[in-house]
């Protein structure tokens, strides 16, 4: 299969551009290299001959056509984004140009060359998106995010994530466009950008920072490791039913202060201090919108077509750490890009 990929340099994308191509198939890595992007992240596959790469913006129309055009995919991942939702909350222009004009381009560029071809019914355009779409969970553990649940996006972020995953409902009821959809959990593992949670924690524990958490640290995720998501997208793609919608999770919950603690317990093994790491936690100001608790029910994934996670939190956690100490040289030049490891998501 000759799969193209867009966002492949980010980090979901990179995981899944990195098992597609060790799996022989086919993969055109489409990305715009905005500031979370890192073709380092597929340093391991690009001298693949299965690999290309295409320097492209998904709103750019005439390049989307013309990368279809060239290279004649069997299939599309969306993974493209704009994703912290601190940044939408400073800057909510990109993520509406990009998560929703992007992804318009982008489903109008498929159509064209999929009816080009003739509508070939084994075309498949995969939209992976977000459980943030759902918007906020009470805490009650038997509450948790089906694929019937009703949207209700808190962020800049999860609004347009989910203006998205209409869109591409849309152009298969429409047009009848062959898509599948995904919404995940939080993802966490190797190459994770540093401004996301636990990234940071990581590097900032190792400089002997603070590590501020957001309100009183009860924020509730998922947490996913990203080799098991990569491997979910895929099987998805491969063997999804037409017009239907997966939830993807690690059927791992824990508090945003649990998980910090936990880190905090690695580093406390792996890289000892004079003073155990938990010790730098301070709580700060909440962002506005934050949402409660996110959970999903993966049940439909794992009935339909025998997916489920393989990496418990504990054993990601620990290779997650292990992977930032040795790999200093990945996160050390970005940290210094625009605004991270600064506070952000103020709303003022």
């Amino acid at each position: 299969m000759k799969i193209l990929v867009t966002g492949g340099a980010g980090f979901i994308g990179s995981a899944v551009v990195r098992m597609a191509v060790a799996r022989g198939h086919a993969v055109i890595n489409l990305d715009a290299l905005t500031y979370a992007a890192c073709l380092y992240n597929v340093a391991s596959v690009a001298a693949s001959p299965l690999y290309a790469f295409e320097h492209a913006d998904i709103r750019d129309r005439a390049a989307l056509e013309r990368i279809f055009d060239a290279h004649q995919p069997d299939a599309v991942m969306h993974l493209a984004a704009e994703s912290h939702v601190d940044r939408s909350i400073d800057g909510p222009a990109d993520f509406i140009g990009t998560n929703i004009n992007g992804t318009f381009n982008l489903l109008e560029a498929a159509r064209k060359y999929w009816s080009g071809k003739g509508r070939p019914e084994h075309f498949r355009f995969h939209h992976i998106s977000t459980d943030e779409v759902y918007g906020s969970l009470p805490a009650d553990p038997a509450v948790k995010f089906t694929e019937d649940t009703r949207y209700d996006p808190r962020s800049p972020y999860s609004a347009s994530k989910a203006a998205a995953d209409h869109l591409v409902r849309a152009w298969h009821e429409t047009y009848g466009l062959p898509v599948v959809l995904t919404n995940c959990s939080n993802n966490y593992g190797p190459y994770h950008f540093p401004e996301k949670l636990i990234p940071l924690m990581i590097i900032k524990a190792l400089a002997g920072e603070t590590l501020p958490i957001y309100g009183d640290g009860s924020n509730v995720r998922d947490w996913l490791y990203v080799e098991d998501h990569a491997e979910a997208l895929l099987t998805v793609l491969q063997h999804g039913a037409t017009g239907r919608s997966y939830n993807i999770g690690g059927n791992s919950e824990r508090t945003n202060l649990e998980l910090v603690q936990a880190l905090c317990a690695v580093l406390d093994d792996l890289r000892p201090s004079t003073q155990p790491y938990a010790g730098l936690i301070r709580f700060v100001e909440d962002r506005p919108g934050h949402d409660k608790r996110y959970a999903i029910d993966a049940s439909r994934i794992g009935d339909e077509l025998g997916w489920s996670p393989s990496v418990p939190l504990e054993e990601g956690l620990r290779l997650t750490v292990k992977w930032y100490l040795a790999n200093e040289a990945w996160w050390r030049p970005l940290i210094g890009r625009k605004g991270t490891g600064s506070r952000l998501g103020r709303g003022a």
